[in-house]
């Protein structure tokens, strides 16, 4: 499956400018997802994120993996976030950051379901560039009712 951006705004309560995914290439269910970030000049950090060379923050990579899990979760499930529910990190194993991410660059975003328990969700995640990987890690989100928070 494909999504567009109108897709992934209803699979991801994120808007501008945390959203941080702006197509889904392919997403098996259960599986796997291969999502894109767009990386712009004009994305807010860089204004002051080393504006003589600018580089896009590891922590916002790993945000970008963190949102496309959450594409793959929700479509696992079936179903999208409501206003009740919030998805959040709950560990982040191994984040490696093997090469800086410039503008211009496209993230390629590749997040693997590697098990499924009691709401929490642990995946293997990596972004690549010019098919060459610049972060990796394994990550645990959940979602959680607002009340439950």
């Amino acid at each position: 499956m494909q999504y567009d951006i109108h897709q992934i705004l209803k699979y991801l309560p994120h808007r501008y400018p945390i959203l941080l995914v702006d197509r889904v290439l392919e997403c098996e269910p259960g599986k796997s997802i291969h999502a894109l970030k767009n990386v712009s000049i004009n994305e807010p950090f860089f204004t002051g994120h080393f504006p003589h060379h600018p580089v896009m923050p590891g922590v916002l990579i790993l945000e970008a993996l963190a949102q496309a899990a959450a594409i793959l979760s929700f479509s696992t499930m079936g179903a999208g976030p409501d206003d009740q529910t919030v998805y959040y990190f709950v560990g982040i194993d191994g984040a490696r950051f093997k090469k800086p991410v410039s503008p211009g660059d496209q993230l390629h975003l590749h997040v693997e379901v590697v098990r499924s328990a009691r709401g929490i969700w642990k995946y293997s995640a990596k972004a690549l560039v010019d098919g060459v990987v610049v972060t990796e890690a394994e990550l645990m989100c959940t979602a959680r009712k607002l009340d439950e928070a």
